[in-house]
């Protein structure tokens, strides 16, 4: 995983400069995102892999899948990734991307871990919040883990807020051994 996020790095950082150029970050987001879903399937993931299926082909079934969702720009891009054996990696440079636009417009995300669901209603409430502690505008998340009894926790980056029962009672219990 280390090393193909390694050798997809420049080719997110070139992507990502070109969009910057172009004007068009949230556009080539979407079909940045709508490449990386078609490399990630199943079938296109067995092409990509199998030597006997040629880059010329390879560039076909992308544009094919796509269709007119993938501008002229990316297309090219989709080139240059088949001649260089590297379209395996367009999640990876779909997430580097993605990371480089939230960064530029100076977001982060954020996960949200509940031990119960919440409704959208009480993630708007709770995000003002959030920014405030984490001092940067934030994109969120939720997923639930029972396991946290009550409360939530909240990860940014490598920051996180633990606000669960099952974190006070792993501080106590850590408070308790000491």
């Amino acid at each position: 995983m280390a090393e193909s996020v390694t050798i997809a790095r420049p080719y997110a950082e070139a992507l990502f400069r070109a969009a910057k150029e172009s004007g068009n970050l949230a556009k080539w987001a979407e079909q940045v995102a709508l490449l990386a879903q078609v490399a990630a399937n199943p079938e296109a993931r067995e092409a990509i892999g199998d030597p006997n299926v040629a880059a010329p082909q390879l560039v076909d079934l992308f544009r094919s899948a796509c269709g007119t969702a993938v501008d002229a720009e990316l297309s090219n891009f989709i080139q240059l990734l088949s001649n260089n054996d590297r379209l395996g990696l367009l999640p990876e440079i779909a997430g580097l991307y993605e990371s480089y636009k939230r960064g530029e417009e100076g977001t982060k995300q954020a996960e949200i871990v509940s031990a119960f669901p919440i409704d959208d209603k009480q993630v708007k409430a709770l995000i003002p919040e959030l920014e405030a502690v984490f001092k940067t505008k934030l994109e969120t998340s939720v997923t639930v883990d029972s396991t946290l009894i009550g409360g939530i926790k909240v990860i940014v980056g490598d920051q996180m807020l633990d606000a669960s029962v099952r974190g006070k009672l792993d501080a106590m219990a850590t408070a308790l051994n000491n």
